[in-house]
């Protein structure tokens, strides 16, 4: 199995390669062809990874060492138990279809083969992050997706909104990741190691040990790591305040919109911490600043998206609320529901913005919502497709994101029942996001798919081709199907011993002990009130958009100043222009200004020269050619040195 572990993430890279160092010498059939073989390969040994590890297998080791400084050694390898292997089966899985979707939407654009290269490049960076036994590789996994969706966000590189997009999203990443390097170097400088299993098994022994940032201050030393570390998820998964540069990333094409959004990038955060369970179970404080976060970001960024025209920033910013319901999981130490609301995420948020591209196609590149309508009856694969996404986006029954959603909230209000601290602040939020979410989702739907016709029909709109609808429709499935699983991956112990739950959190065994089976989850759902929040949020969204469609526009004028704020994002954009990029850009005036001109080349180089040339124009009036004058400054000389003599001191 060892052989077939390098295989999955080595596949993707060999396509990357190809296409991309050949890009201008193969044809676009050829480069589709040679990265999607190589997913379709990668994706064939995940599966045949997760069934070995279903069977009870698992693999801990090293692939070679990178260097060794003394006694430690820096090494990458691989640790495959059931955490690995679900991500793995679904990051190969959603990035597949995102390889074959891409085939019909980039098909007239002048950068094909580039295209394919950098996406192949990105799935091989995932997967070696979630592949690894140790920091090092987790690190370089890590940064590797961020550089590549840096190349995604910014590919149509003419458009000055995307260079700003991608710019945005690298910087505000590298804010994270300035943490989570952090957050390494006291591991290694405690633990002596990087290695996740030596790492975990002495977390124990230093749980008490404590550390003074600064002076007479002691913290937990648990506590700084486990914080720093999740610094960087909030970058990696766009946990507030570092949530800005997500929506922004809609500037690149839809296609790594559903591959960061979905499946992977912005899951790396989550399923860190997850990973990291055994250290961030010792320090209830990170704990609580985990679910406050997530609980911030699920209420706050699901308002933003009630009010969004932009069909993708509408699922971009579902995408943060949901990424939102996630982190508030693994801080009620619900870490296995976390997993697997990233799972059910992965597939209905890929058929909502592979849905949301194949409309964009159809209207000839079209995302305002304002201008569609009607589409229903012109694309019906897409309309059933995109509606499954929005019904378990929504987490109303027996789709996907019920299961996980539902579970979600239930274990923040466990986390409240057992006084964890943020806890009520938690629920209250999730409730919230859950009626945002309602009616957010289906918004959507009744807005770009039904009422009026707001579009020329002139433009023969119809459904976009199969290699498009294909990838909707294998994805809808799992989006409908998925979440019946439940029973064996939260409450069977799927994950056994890559996930660690201290006793002191009952979250999770209370829900299992509560859980008796998905029917009678779904048949209790409708006695509880997350249920009712969601069926409100839709049935307000129906009312406004199929009843009332002028409605919008009424509550909209007379809600002026909540509008304001929402479409200004609570104003984070314009803050981080004006006080980082534009202090950054004052910093760079007064420094040119008063250090290069003012002082480089003012007093050094031009002050330089101005002595020089006040020295020469002394020096020239003695050098006239006459005589008399050579004579009379000699004579001059002669009375200083006699002058000299006579006056000092023997």
């Amino acid at each position: 199995m060892q052989t077939l572990y390098l295989i999955v993430p080595l596949a993707p890279l060999i396509g990357a390669l190809v296409s991309g160092l050949l890009c201008l010498k193969i044809s676009n059939r050829a480069a589709h062809s040679v990265t999607i073989i190589g997913m379709v390969v990668s994706t064939l040994g995940a599966a045949a990874v997760f069934y070995d590890v279903w069977q009870g297998h698992t693999y801990n080791g090293t692939v070679y060492t990178w260097l060794a400084s003394g006694a430690t050694q820096f090494e990458i390898g691989f640790l495959i138990d059931r955490l690995s292997a679900l991500m793995m089966l679904v990051v190969s899985f959603v990035s597949l279809m995102v390889h074959v979707y891409t085939i019909g939407y980039m098909a007239e654009d002048p950068g094909y083969n580039r295209f394919f290269s950098y996406i192949s490049l990105f799935t091989f960076a995932m997967l070696m992050l979630v592949m690894s036994n140790n920091f090092l590789q987790l690190f370089f996994g890590w940064e590797a997706v961020g550089l590549v969706s840096y190349l995604l966000i910014g590919f149509w590189y003419t458009r000055p909104t995307a260079i700003y997009a991608n710019l945005k999203a690298f910087l505000v990443n590298r804010v994270g990741d300035f943490g989570f390097l952090l957050g390494i170097a006291l591991v290694l400088m405690y633990f002596g190691t990087l290695d996740y299993a030596t790492v975990f098994a002495g977390a124990g022994t230093l749980a008490a040990n404590t550390i003074e940032i600064f002076p007479g201050h002691a913290w937990s030393l648990m506590t700084v790591i486990c914080i720093l570390l999740f610094v960087g998820a909030m970058g990696k998964s766009a946990q507030f305040p570092l949530h800005v540069w997500l929506p922004d990333s809609m500037e690149g094409p839809t296609p790594i919109s559903a591959l960061i959004h979905a499946a992977t990038m912005v899951t790396a955060g989550i399923f860190m911490v997850a990973r990291m369970s055994p250290l961030f179970e010792l320090s209830d404080a990170a704990l609580s600043f985990v679910l406050v976060i997530g609980a911030i970001t699920a209420f706050f960024m699901a308002l933003i998206a009630m009010t969004q025209y932009d069909i993708k920033r509408v699922i971009a910013y579902s995408t943060l609320s949901q990424l939102g319901f996630m982190t508030m999981a693994l801080g009620a130490s619900a870490y296995s529901v976390a997993m697997f609301h990233l799972m059910t995420h992965a597939f209905f948020k890929a058929v909502l913005f592979l849905g949301a591209g194949s409309v964009i196609i159809a209207l000839h590149h079209e995302q305002d919502m304002r201008k569609m309508g009607g589409l229903r009856k012109f694309m019906p694969i897409t309309y059933l497709t995109v509606l499954i996404g929005a019904w378990a986006n929504s987490g109303l029954p027996p789709f996907a994101g019920f299961f996980s959603k539902d579970t979600i909230v239930e274990a923040v209000h466990a986390a409240y029942v057992a006084g964890v601290p943020g806890a009520l602040f938690a629920y209250l939020a999730a409730l919230g996001a859950v009626a945002a979410g309602g009616y957010y989702s289906f918004r959507l739907v009744f807005f770009a798919f039904h009422g009026k016709q707001r579009f020329d029909a002139h433009g023969h709109v119809h459904e976009t081709p199969a290699v498009v609808t294909a990838p909707l429709i294998l994805l809808a499935i799992p989006s409908i199907s998925a979440g019946w699983v439940i029973g064996d991956v939260v409450y069977g112990n799927y994950f056994g011993g890559s996930i660690t739950i201290a006793a002191v959190h009952p979250a999770m065994a209370e829900l299992t002990g509560n859980f008796h089976g998905v029917v009678p989850m779904m048949l209790h759902a409708v006695s509880t009130l997350p249920f009712w929040l969601a069926l409100s949020g839709a049935a307000g969204a129906w009312y406004l958009y199929i009843v009332r469609p002028d409605l919008p526009v009424v509550l909209r004028g007379k809600a002026r100043v909540l509008i304001t704020i929402l479409d200004e994002k609570y104003g984070f954009d314009r803050f981080n222009d004006w006080f980082f990029a534009g202090g950054a850009r004052l910093l760079g005036t007064s420094l040119w200004q008063r250090g290069d001109v003012g002082v480089i080349d003012d007093f050094f180089v031009n002050g330089s020269a101005r002595v020089i040339g006040w020295t020469a124009a002394v020096i020239r009036q003695v050098q006239s050619g006459y005589i008399y004058h050579y004579a009379f400054a000699m004579i001059i000389g002669l009375l200083l040195m006699l002058s000299i003599l006579l006056v000092w001191p023997r």
